[in-house]
């Protein structure tokens, strides 16, 4: 039976881990034996016997491959008729995946491609090197944060997206690429062979200056929960008392490891969730098999609107049972999950085969919006039903949480929209966002040598020569606009500083004290020494605290 898949809604571009992808539907081939292709002249008149299923599917392909005002072939027919077939549904989770995009779940699933290992963004028109990936084969090779790759083969990288880079470096295992990159004044031809690399589901492992843990977990992959054990243990030897598992962000992934991850935390015989079929078909549930592993450790979870389907899992049974206080945002609401189901066409049928509930038999599902090409989206700012029109849960405890759409939050911090000067300034730019971002990096890396700690202030003539360099490219917004965002553009300036300075760790603790739901689920565990301690520190059911400038 194919792994069960609370399949990851889309996640628009933000931070590096955005992903542009152009996504279609092909010809499913299995069904070419369905067309009849009878010729059907002027004069004939289709039976008049009642029509089945499958004839009246046979004769409306066939009018159309060969009466339609434009020339379509049979496989085109078949195309559209998959298509809508699918859309009709109304299910954005229920889809056909061509080759090519069942290969990039696949390694999204497994947590493993062949490439180099390198996560790149555009800056000045050139891909720049943010990281390589650690233990892959650019990090291997050398390649440093901060590289400008100019040239891979013989071909100028200039203007060039990041899909387009991607697609060349990726490839078999065992071939080598060749490019140059540029440091400094120096031109650095480089070959390497292409290795398995992997994508590691816990991203960023740290221990806060005030003594609590925080693992950054951003999928749900085949090596989740063995990569979370290993973290939370290695950020309690380093002596947490508390930990932070952030959830921001992370669209979901393997059912199986939703599950494994929330056994984690809690205890033997507890119930994770629970799957409703179709009508007339068993519910299946999930239960705790092992005790958990660190019985004594006060947990948070941190989720956002992006945060779907696995981590909704996640979240929702550590809140059912008190074992974590959850912060953040109200998430996406993904409650159904999927089977992938291979095609003889070489694709697969992603086909939603039931509704997931947590441990108190909340629904969280809710119907998201879509993209262009009928994917739902992450983050769309959907209206969240007031509190007083949710159902209502008692906890083991008592404790009163609500269904109705995403996992609602012990404690929301967060704003629900942007702050009115960056929408300003987001819109004077437009299509020139781009640049704005280069001149950050520009001015950072200009700033280089003068920086002499993480936390050094960004001033009023760093803030001035971003200005003047968008001034340069003739597309500078109105200075008014400009000078009312320079709170969220000095602060975005500072973490691109602190990064090019000293690193992306550096440049993680400096973003932590703006974070203000880190902030808040911190406090509330500084305060704590058990895991239940952590809802007597709540003042109020909710508290919203607002996004600093």
């Amino acid at each position: 039976m194919p792994d069960i898949l609370p399949d990851t809604p889309r996640t628009p571009p933000r931070r590096i881990r955005a992903v542009a992808a152009a996504i279609f539907f092909v010809a499913l081939l299995s069904l070419g034996g369905w067309w009849a292709g009878r010729e059907l002249t002027a004069g004939e008149q289709p039976s008049r016997a009642p029509l089945g299923g499958a004839r009246l599917f046979d004769q409306v392909v066939a009018t159309i491959a060969q009466r339609y005002v434009d020339s379509l072939d049979a496989t085109q027919v078949y195309d559209k008729a998959v298509a809508g077939m699918l859309r009709e549904l109304g299910d954005p989770y229920t889809t056909y995946l061509a080759e090519d995009r069942l290969r990039r779940l696949n390694e999204q699933i497994s947590g493993t491609y062949a490439g180099i290992g390198l996560q790149i963004d555009i800056r000045e028109s050139w891909p720049v090197v943010l990281e390589p990936i650690n233990g892959g084969p650019s990090e291997r090779a050398g390649i440093l944060a901060g590289d400008r790759i100019i040239q891979i083969g013989k071909e100028s990288t200039r203007g060039w997206t990041r899909d387009e880079v991607s697609r060349v470096v990726r490839g078999p295992q065992g071939t080598a690429v060749s490019f140059v990159i540029e440091r400094g004044d120096q031109h650095i031809p480089l070959s390497i062979v292409r290795d398995k690399v992997h994508l590691r589901a816990v991203q960023r492992v740290a221990l806060l200056p005030n003594g609590v843990g925080y693992v950054d977990v951003n999928v749900f992959s085949a090596q989740t929960a063995d990569e979370l054990r290993a973290a939370v243990d290695s950020v309690v030897r380093m002596g947490a008392r508390a930990l932070v598992m952030d959830l921001r962000g992370n669209p979901g992934g393997l059912l199986e490891q939703g599950v494994a991850v929330a056994e984690l935390f809690l205890d033997r015989g507890q119930n994770i969730v629970q799957l409703r079929g179709r009508p007339g078909t068993p519910s299946q549930s999930y239960t705790d098999s092992v005790p958990q592993r660190w019985p004594t450790l006060p947990l948070a979870v941190l989720l956002d609107r992006s945060s779907a389907s696995a981590s909704e899992i996640v979240a929702g049974a550590l809140q059912d049972h008190d074992r974590a206080i959850v912060l953040g945002m109200t998430s996406f609401g993904k409650g159904s999950a999927q089977n992938v189901y291979p095609l003889s066409s070489g694709g697969a049928l992603r086909l939603t085969i039931a509704r997931w509930y947590t441990p108190l038999g909340r629904g969280i599902n809710r119907a998201p919006a879509v993209d262009a090409d009928g994917e739902p989206e992450l983050d769309t700012g959907l209206v969240t039903l007031p509190d007083t029109v949710k159902p209502r849960y008692r906890t083991d405890a008592g404790r009163t949480v609500f269904g109705g759409g995403g996992i609602t939050p012990d404690i929301v911090v967060g704003d629900t929209v942007l702050p009115i000067p960056v929408q300003a300034l987001a819109r004077a730019m437009g299509k020139n966002l781009g640049a704005y971002r280069d001149a950050l990096a520009r001015e950072a890396q200009a700033q280089r040598r003068n920086v002499k700690s993480p936390g050094d202030p960004v001033t009023m003539e760093m803030l001035n020569a971003v200005y003047r360099e968008l001034e340069r490219r003739n597309v500078a917004p109105p200075r008014a606009i400009f000078d009312a965002a320079t709170p969220w553009v000095s602060r975005s300036l500072g973490y691109e500083m602190t990064r090019v300075a000293f690193g992306n760790e550096a440049e993680f603790l400096r973003r932590t004290q703006d974070d203000a739901t880190l902030q808040r689920a911190s406090s509330v565990l500084q305060a704590s020494r058990t895991p239940r301690d952590v809802f007597g520190n709540i003042e109020k059911p909710t508290v919203t605290v607002p996004l600093r400038p």
